[in-house]
């Protein structure tokens, strides 16, 4: 189980088919936790596959965003120490889980996780 939600939180540059609609925290977290019920079926799951592109698309996202961001000369959001970072799954799930279920409806994970890694890897002043 743990592997799967490792999967999940991977930060990878792959992105996720064009067209792809963020999803709201909320929901990610619904079908995050009927993935858990599931257990080890949980990997054929397709379900698993839209939460690890969900993640993996967000992660692409953001990372072009931070690069950008430096190319400009703006502070980006969040400095992972070189240009590296990972997040442990349940850190990921416990912050997306700390936000207040109305906040969550309407906050893609996008954006929850641009949160995260700022609160994670502070740029230095």
């Amino acid at each position: 189980m743990r592997k799967f939600l490792a999967l999940t939180a991977v930060l990878t540059a792959v992105l996720a088919p064009a067209g792809a609609e963020a999803m709201p925290v909320s929901l990610f977290l619904q079908k995050a936790q009927a993935l858990q019920a599931k257990g080890m079926l949980a990997l054929f799951a397709s379900d698993y596959k839209l939460l690890k592109a969900e993640v993996t698309n967000a992660s692409a996202q953001l990372r072009a965003e931070r690069l950008a961001a430096r190319a400009a000369g703006r502070r980006p959001a969040y400095c992972p120490p070189q240009d590296q970072g990972s997040l442990d799954s349940n850190e990921l799930l416990a912050a997306f889980r700390a936000i207040p279920p109305a906040v969550a409806a309407r906050t893609e994970v996008r954006d929850a996780l641009r949160a995260l890694l700022a609160r994670k890897f502070p740029c230095a002043p």
